[in-house]
């Protein structure tokens, strides 16, 4: 089976990240430049999640087949700990996802101007009246259902050449409800990213809310995929059973 080279999964990671940083983040700016002094919406939350959800779907079928597409630390942690993949090659993938996410924010301003900057980035953050361990078990459960939908997503029995779908409306579905607590990270890198850069650029960071963030994604995703694990443990099947049961290809696996 032909396989890409680790240096390539590992460019296929950063460009991935960024696409998302640059599309799915850079869609708030965006609103909120566009809507002006016009109050922020609920429709405009759903646009926003459209814009996630499509970018998502869009590189799981760009890259899927060359890095797995992972794009987000908390689901190469997960995939690493529930021994999907080997623990040698999270290093340089959570290095491309963070270099990927600092590339698609430094595009947004390059896009949008220093504007962008103005109206906050899109940098991740959870209000005063969303406390820390309210911001916590949000991030937690959002990034669990996406981790849940992946597992399941590239399981080999699942229906083949759906997985893209799957886990881009599970990015909608999340930030639909999650948004509005957290502005829901759901993802590490997304956060470190424009971070990084707003503060480049003399936005408005807050870094005290980062650990939040990173804790309670990975603490999420990790569960979800050791829930995943148990959900679908199986027993061994006997020779007698093999002889009365009709054989299932294994498809649907990103990598």
């Amino acid at each position: 089976m032909e396989e890409n080279t680790y240096p390539q999964k590992l460019v296929a990671e950063m460009l991935g990240t960024a696409m998302l940083v640059f599309i799915g983040v850079g869609s708030v700016p965006a609103t909120l430049i566009v809507n002006g002094k016009a109050p922020f919406t609920f429709a405009d939350l759903g646009m926003i999640s459209l814009a996630f959800a499509t970018v998502v779907i869009a590189m799981i079928y760009a890259i899927g087949h060359v890095s797995g597409c992972q794009i987000n630390p908390a689901i190469t942690l997960a995939l690493a700990a529930t021994r999907k993949i080997p623990w040698r090659d999270v290093p340089g993938y959570l290095a491309a996802q963070v270099v990927g996410a600092v590339l698609g924010a430094l595009a947004i301003i390059g896009v949008l101007g220093r504007q962008a900057v103005t109206v906050g980035l899109g940098i991740a953050s959870y209000g005063p009246q969303v406390g820390a361990g309210q911001a916590f078990f949000a991030e937690a459960v959002g990034t669990a259902v996406l981790a849940f939908v992946v597992f399941g997503a590239i399981d080999r029995r699942s229906a083949g050449g759906f997985a893209g779908l799957a886990i881009g409306l599970a990015v909608f579905a999340v930030i639909m409800v999650v948004g509005p607590a957290t502005s829901s990270a759901v993802n590490p890198a997304r956060v470190v990213g424009p971070m990084l850069v707003g503060q480049l650029f003399n936005g408005t960071v807050h870094w005290s809310q980062l650990p939040v963030y990173v804790i309670g994604d990975v603490v999420g995703a990790v569960a979800a995929g050791f829930l995943y694990g148990a959900l679908n443990a199986r027993r061994g099947v006997t020779a007698a059973e093999t002889t009365n049961e009709p054989v299932v290809a294994a498809e649907g696996a990103l990598s």
